[in-house]
Parts: C-alpha cells; sequence; structure tokens
C-alpha cells in the first residue's frame, strides 16, 4: 500500500497540472467551461440540447462528449449543430484532463462561449479528476430517486449546481424533491437547484439564465 499511494498521487498531480494548462486554454480564448456529471441515463445530452435551444441566438455552444464507447451523443448534437467532439474511454469510467487536452484542437475555441464537457455516466470517478472546467454541474432525475445523496455523497458535496431532471414525471413517481434538496444542501450549502423538463421547458430558462451570467462574466 506504501508504494500504491505515491503512484496515485503523481497521476493525480499529472492530472492537476494539465487541468490547468487546459483552462489557460479555456480562459485565452474566453470561453466557460462546465464539467456536467450525472449517472447514465439522468438525461446528460438531453439538457445540453435543450440548453442549446433555450440559449439560441444568445451564446454559441461546443461540446465534448465522453462516453465508453460509440459517437451516438456526439452525433446528436453535430446534427443540432452543435461543434462536438468525441471521446471514447475504452472502459475508463471517467474523463480525464489529458484526454480534454487532445480534443481542443478538434473545436473551434475563438467560436465558443460555452463549452459543455459531458463525462462518462458514472457517480463515483467523475468527480475526483479536474479537466480545466470554471464550473461543475451535476444532474439527477427523478426516476432515479431521491436517495441519491445518501449513496453518493461525493459528488453532490463538489458540484456547484444541480439540475434536477425529468421532473414532468413527479406526478408518477414517489419522488419527495423538499427531502432531496435538504439532503443535498447538508452536503452543500451554496449549492444551486434547477429543476426542468426537457419535455414542457420547465425550468430551462431559469437554468439557461445562469449559464449566460456565468460565460458573460468569464
Amino acid at each position: 500500500m506504501s508504494k500504491r499511494i505515491p503512484v496515485i498521487e503523481r497521476i493525480m498531480s499529472a492530472n492537476d497540472q494539465q487541468a490547468l494548462a487546459n483552462r489557460g486554454v479555456f480562459d485565452r480564448h474566453g470561453v466557460h467551461v462546465v464539467n456536467v456529471m450525472a449517472s447514465p441515463g439522468a438525461g446528460k445530452t438531453s439538457v445540453i440540447l435543450a440548453t442549446l435551444r433555450a440559449l439560441a441566438g444568445r451564446l454559441r455552444l461546443g461540446a465534448i462528449e465522453g462516453d465508453l464507447a460509440s459517437t451516438v451523443d456526439t452525433d446528436k448534437l453535430r446534427a443540432a449543430g452543435v461543434p462536438a467532439v468525441q471521446i471514447n474511454t475504452g472502459g475508463g469510467c471517467h474523463l480525464d484532463a489529458n484526454q480534454v487536452a487532445a480534443a481542443l484542437p478538434d473545436l473551434p475555441l475563438e467560436q465558443l462561449d460555452l463549452l459543455f464537457i459531458e463525462n462518462v455516466g458514472n457517480l463515483v470517478c467523475p468527480v475526483g479528476f479536474a479537466l480545466g472546467e470554471h464550473t461543475r454541474v451535476g444532474i439527477s432525475s427523478v426516476p432515479e430517486g431521491d436517495d441519491k445523496p445518501h449513496k453518493y455523497p461525493s459528488i453532490f458535496a463538489n458540484i456547484d449546481a444541480l439540475v434536477i431532471n425529468k421532473v414532468d414525471l413527479l406526478p408518477y413517481l414517489s419522488f419527495d424533491m423538499a427531502e432531496f434538496q435538504r439532503l443535498v444542501r447538508s452536503l452543500n450549502p451554496d449549492i444551486r437547484f434547477f429543476p426542468v423538463s426537457c419535455v414542457t421547458g420547465e425550468g430551462l430558462e431559469e437554468w439557461a439564465a445562469w449559464l449566460s451570467a456565468l460565460a458573460t462574466n468569464n
């Protein structure tokens, strides 16, 4: 164990150094970068697409899509007119700063105001690796249940905002919104909540306005 810990520390240190370099690239181009983390099926890509529609004419968006395999989500974003780059981890449970750095030459950063990095669907690993982002956002969906903060406290404690997706399903599922938010705030008192529905459009304007303010003040 004593030999393993220094190796892990070196890996994390190297990742942090690359993340700082990535941040420098983003800052030089005036791009605000949002690291989006969630479990599979929470609706990361759907939220990004809905955000694109909500911010049409206000901000220029791009995306880096992280997945174990395939280009399904990247294809959807490109079809919607979003400059998007795919990173397939081949089994890795998170993106790292080196992977993001390798993707940047394929993005027109000088033409973007806001860049989403859609991390690999996972509620454990992604939060441990900085990518150079300015803002960390989590997405939880109503069908996942209201007990996730008990099971995965680290991610809820280390994000700036939480999108609560699929609120149109609240009448049909047992999800205690007040208790869920109470649990999250017990881990992260300063977190921002954005209950949204990509189906009805509920909450998307408030979410879009918050992002717009971040990008404008970058």
